[in-house]
């Protein structure tokens, strides 16, 4: 898998973006179709981890909203994305790639005073954090140092790539680089569960909590898969609902289009703004509404 995943990577630059969605959709289509009973939703991710007293206020379930931003264009457009947030009476994590683009502590500052929450979202998202052991040292060294310049907490890795062990490497308080069923990410094997996890090192003295997303991926969903609306969305927010879960979602702002006609790798911002509404009409009052380092805290301490 390491092998396979380090050619794609080492390749994907010289692809055409165009030929590179194809073969993505192709790729898409032959896991949908032996995914069946698994995806969107593997029932057995619905067990509650043992001793399990509920959610804060006696909630029904929990909802967090991450947004992961890969691109300059996503950096433009995250005051935008906030708003809509902020205006629906939401709140959400922006995760950032360090050295992508640039993150001024104007943005960074502005997100945190308005009750948002900042974490990284790597160094660069080229897909080679993982490659080896030494590689990932170098770049935990400073993944670090942001995480200390920017007063984040939370880590979640460039293409949901994974290694919960080096993880431990990292000075958070949890990682977000894991899900509970996604049999179309670059290393898919999910996490089981609809609930966070506590991740101990070998030597059981330093931990982190996992927060694995819950809901499908819109680049996933909306580009890869085809879908022309939100019923996935709101049917697997329902299944979770009904269990008590986590419902956790990742967007992201490089391709939502909040104007004109949506481009190639983008899809109508009414879409997310539906969701939305549609949690409100919904399930208004009946779930725990957390930033990801709100989740962690309260994990810890159950």
């Amino acid at each position: 898998m390491r092998q396979t995943l380090k050619l794609y990577y080492t390749f994907k630059p010289l692809i055409p973006l165009r030929i590179q969605l194809f073969l993505r959709r192709i790729y898409v289509k032959n896991r949908l179709a032996i995914s069946h009973g698994h995806w969107p939703i593997d029932k057995g991710s619905a067990v509650a981890p043992p001793k399990w007293k509920g959610w804060p206020q006696g909630k029904k379930f929990a909802l967090v909203i991450t947004h992961d931003v890969e691109t300059r264009t996503g950096l433009k457009r995250c005051q935008a994305l906030a708003k809509i947030d902020e205006d629906m009476g939401f709140r959400s994590s922006f995760n950032f790639v360090a050295e992508e683009y640039p993150v001024s502590g104007e943005l960074r500052n502005s997100l945190c005073q308005r009750g948002f929450e900042v974490g990284l979202h790597g160094v660069t998202h080229d897909g080679k954090l993982y490659q080896s052991r030494q590689h990932f040292l170098k770049n935990a060294a400073k993944i670090n140092r942001y995480l200390r310049e920017w007063n984040a907490v939370g880590f979640r890795s460039p293409s949901m790539l994974h290694n919960l062990e080096w993880i431990h490497d990292l000075d958070i308080e949890y990682d977000s680089s894991t899900f509970d069923t996604d049999p179309f990410e670059p290393q898919p094997d999910g996490a089981g569960t609809i609930f966070p996890f506590i991740v101990t090192d070998n030597s059981g003295h330093k931990s982190y909590v996992e927060l694995p997303y819950t809901l499908p991926q819109d680049f996933s969903l909306f580009k890869l898969i085809g879908a022309r609306d939100i019923d996935i969305w709101k049917k697997k927010l329902d299944w979770i609902a009904s269990n008590g879960g986590m419902a956790l979602m990742i967007t992201h702002p490089d391709y939502i289009c909040f104007d004109g006609r949506p481009g190639l790798c983008e899809y109508p911002v009414s879409y997310y703004k539906s969701f939305l509404k549609y949690i409100k009409e919904n399930y208004e009052g009946q779930y725990w509404h957390a930033l990801p380092k709100e989740m962690a805290k309260y994990w810890l301490k159950e």
